[in-house]
């Protein structure tokens, strides 16, 4: 009876976003870690982006990549961080339509951001370490725009179609999302029509765009290691291990996570919606937070342009 309350007190055209199910009793306190994290994120991101872009002897491609990832994870756990904390403290759970659809398409479109940044990663370690002769000459700053150009241009165009998708679909049973941010096949499942087409896109689109991704860095990160191993200095060695290893780390980081979220859409009936829930937040708000110090350890030129930044004074 709350429930049809709820939806009718509110806009036609808007939806309620309830937070995490079943732990609504513990919203507020949920809301610390995750503004925590969340400021962890937009503060490691931040200087990240500053460092690389004021600092001229970080204008590689590495890094350029690597600015790019920052960016993408800003636009991930902006997107939704802030509406989750405003649903766990002060009870925003009215959304309009077309703020839920904003927030599903930068929300796809960081995903698919980031799998295709991981990607141009890979290949640029591929070409430093398989290939370091070649490397300036193809790495050009020129070919380095064309690659982002084609990084936002295949993420803006698989996930723009699923703006239209959602939007034309009718809500006439229930405006409530058992979320806290508004999600593609999780909004879609609400609508009171068939949405094959949905199910069959949002499953179709990953598969051929992500999971080819995947494969990809690890036919890439199979030929560094054979690469490497035959390095005839060991320093040689280690030093391409560590690079390697903080990608490796965030490629983790983000597969996982993501890969999880997407089959238990499809398949994880039997799992909870507590958990499935909590999982999703959890993957919105970890990884940007964690990317940035996983890269300020383990890549030598970031932590140390990081230490002159904090303490320019002791290290002069």
């Amino acid at each position: 009876m709350m429930a049809t309350l709820n939806v009718t007190s509110v806009n036609l055209g808007s939806f309620i976003l309830v937070g995490i199910p079943g732990l609504e009793q513990f919203h507020v306190w949920l809301g610390i870690p995750f503004c925590a994290i969340y400021l962890v994120g937009l503060a490691g991101n931040g200087i990240l982006l500053y460092l690389i872009t004021t600092d001229r002897s970080l204008h590689e491609p590495m890094f350029f990549f690597l600015s790019m990832l920052a960016s993408a994870d800003l636009i991930l756990c902006t997107t939704c961080v802030p509406k989750a904390l405003g649903i766990f403290w002060l009870k925003a759970q009215e959304i309009t339509l077309p703020g839920c659809l904003i927030q599903l398409f930068f929300v796809h479109f960081s995903f698919f951001l980031d799998s295709a940044i991981l990607l141009g990663m890979a290949f640029d370690r591929y070409m430093a370490i398989c290939s370091p002769l070649r490397y300036t000459s193809i790495l050009t700053p020129r070919t380095i725009v064309k690659i982002i150009v084609g990084i936002v241009g295949r993420s803006f165009s698989v996930i723009l179609p699923v703006v239209f998708l959602v939007k034309r679909l009718p809500f006439c049973r229930t405006h409530i999302v058992p979320h806290t941010y508004c999600e593609h096949i999780g909004l879609a499942r609400l609508a009171c029509a068939d949405i094959s087409i949905n199910i069959w896109y949002g499953f179709a689109v990953p598969l051929m765009t992500v999971f080819s991704d995947l494969i990809l860095i690890g036919v890439s990160y199979t030929l560094i290691l054979h690469a490497v191993f035959h390095l005839p200095s060991r320093d040689a060695r280690q030093k391409a291990l560590s690079t390697c290893g903080s990608h490796v780390c965030v490629i983790l980081i983000f597969y996982i996570p993501a890969m999880f979220s997407v089959l238990c859409h499809r398949f994880g009936h039997n799992i909870s919606l507590t958990f499935h829930i909590m999982s999703a937040n959890l993957y919105v708000a970890i990884p940007p937070a964690l990317n940035p110090i996983i890269y300020g350890v383990k890549t030598k030129q970031i932590r140390d342009k990081a230490i002159l930044l904090f303490f320019h004074k002791g290290v002069q």
